[in-house]
C-alpha cells in the first residue's frame, strides 16, 4: 500500500525552495540560450538579449533571436503545461503513477495529429491543434474505461498498464502510417519523439493562448483539489463542487496536453517526476505542489534539452529521448517499491 503523505514542511522552507526553483529556472533559461552547436558566453547572451532589434547584431544575434529564444520559450510553456497536467491527473485520479504520457493522453494527441497531417493534409499548427485536443480527451476517456473494467475498478496499477498498452498501440499504428508515406511525414520525423528544436516564434505565439488558459485553470483548482483529496462526500460538505472541479480539471488537462503535444510532440515522464518531487518537498498541499510544478517542470525540460545538445555535439539528442532515459527508471522504481508518495 502507498505510504502516508509526507508531512507539510514549514512555510519558510517552502518559500526558500520556491525561490531556489525560480533561480534554477533562470539559470536553465540562460543556458538554453547560450548552449548549442555554437556556444555563446553568458556575457554575450546577456548583451544580445538587450539589443534584439539591432539590425547590425550579426550571426550571433540571429541565432539567439530566431532559433534559441523561441526554443526556450516553448520549453518554458511546454514544461509548465506537462508538469501541471501531471499534478492534475494525479490529484483527480488519486493515482501517484499517473502522467499524461503513461496514461496515453500524449499518445492520443500525437495520433490525432498524425491522422490530421496524413489523411487531411493539415500541416500548420493552427489547423491540427484541434485534433490534438480531441485526441488527448478521447485517450483519457478510453484509458480510464479500460482500466476500470472488472473487479476492483481503476487501481493505479491497472490504469498505468492500460495507459501504457493503449499508448503503445497508438504509437505503433502512428509509426506505420508515417512509414507508408515518409514524404508527407518528413516534417514530423523529430516531432514524433518530442522536440523543442526547429520551432519558430509563430508556433509559440499560436500555442501560448491554449497553454495559458490551461495553466490558469489548473492553478485555480489547487484549493478545491485539496478538498477532493479528502473524498467526494467530505469535499461536498466543505462546499466544494466536485463535479465542476473534475470538469474544469479535464478541460485543463486537455488544453495542457493537447497544446504541448501539438507544439513539441509527445514528451513523456515530465508530468510523472515533477509532481512527486514537489510533493516530497512540500507535502500534500496542492497549492504548493502546483506552484513548484510550474517552475520545476520547465527546469527539467530545459535541462534535458541542453543536455541533448551537448552529448552529441555538433548534432543533438531530442528532448523526448532524454526525458525517457531519465523517467523510465523513475517509473520502474515507483512501481517496484509501491511506496509512491500518497495523495
Amino acid at each position: 500500500m502507498p505510504v502516508p503523505p509526507r508531512a507539510a514542511r514549514p512555510a519558510t522552507v517552502r518559500w526558500a525552495g520556491l525561490l531556489l526553483a525560480a533561480g534554477a529556472l533562470v539559470l536553465c533559461v540562460l543556458l538554453s540560450v547560450a548552449v548549442g552547436a555554437k556556444p555563446l558566453p553568458l556575457g554575450t547572451v546577456l548583451d544580445l538579449l538587450g539589443r534584439l532589434d539591432d539590425p547590425a547584431g550579426g550571426n550571433d544575434l540571429l541565432i539567439v533571436r530566431d532559433l534559441r529564444i523561441p526554443r526556450t520559450l516553448l520549453g518554458l510553456l511546454t514544461g509548465a503545461a506537462l508538469g501541471l497536467a501531471g499534478a492534475l491527473i494525479q490529484a483527480l485520479t488519486r493515482n501517484p503513477l499517473a502522467d499524461p504520457g503513461i496514461l496515453g493522453v500524449n499518445a492520443g494527441a500525437a495520433f490525432a495529429v498524425i491522422l490530421a497531417v496524413g489523411l487531411l493534409g493539415l500541416t500548420s499548427l493552427r489547423a491540427y491543434v484541434w485534433f490534438a485536443f480531441a485526441g488527448a480527451a478521447a485517450a483519457a476517456v478510453v484509458v480510464y474505461a479500460i482500466g476500470s473494467l472488472g473487479r476492483g475498478g481503476g487501481t493505479p496499477e491497472r490504469l498505468t498498464l492500460a495507459g501504457v498498452a493503449f499508448g503503445a498501440v497508438l504509437g505503433g499504428i502512428g509509426s506505420g502510417l508515417t512509414l507508408l508515406d515518409p514524404q508527407t511525414f518528413d516534417a514530423l520525423r523529430f516531432w514524433t519523439v518530442g522536440t523543442l528544436a526547429g520551432r519558430p516564434m509563430d508556433v509559440v505565439v499560436e500555442v501560448a493562448p491554449f497553454l495559458g488558459i490551461g495553466i490558469v485553470a489548473a492553478l485555480a483548482l489547487a484549493r478545491p483539489l485539496n478538498a477532493v483529496a479528502l473524498g467526494d462526500d467530505l469535499a461536498a460538505t466543505l462546499g466544494t463542487n466536485v463535479a465542476r472541479t473534475r470538469t474544469v480539471g479535464v478541460v485543463a488537462i486537455t488544453l495542457l496536453c493537447g497544446g504541448a503535444t501539438a507544439a513539441a510532440g509527445p514528451i513523456g515522464f515530465v508530468g510523472l517526476m515533477v509532481p512527486h518531487v514537489a510533493r516530497w518537498i512540500v507535502g500534500p498541499d496542492q497549492r504548493w505542489i502546483m506552484a513548484y510544478s510550474v517552475l520545476l517542470a520547465p527546469v527539467l525540460l530545459l535541462a534535458a534539452d541542453v543536455l541533448g545538445r551537448v552529448v552529441l555535439r555538433p548534432g543533438e539528442l531530442q528532448v523526448g529521448i532524454v526525458t525517457a532515459f531519465v523517467g523510465a527508471p523513475v517509473l520502474i522504481a515507483l512501481i517496484r517499491r509501491r511506496k509512491a508518495t500518497g495523495l
